[in-house]
């Protein structure tokens, strides 16, 4: 792979992966929220 030719790609790697984790985990608790909210107004 890539990473044999660039040491920092693993960290690189290790942190966008964080970063789109807890966007994913952000996006889901958001569309809760409105679902519970959109739920609520009825």
């Amino acid at each position: 792979m890539i990473s044999q030719n660039l040491p920092l790609v693993n960290y690189g790697n290790g942190i966008i992966m964080i970063a789109v984790f807890a966007i994913v985990c952000l996006a889901l608790v958001v569309t809760v929220v409105l679902f519970m909210n959109s739920g609520k107004k009825k």
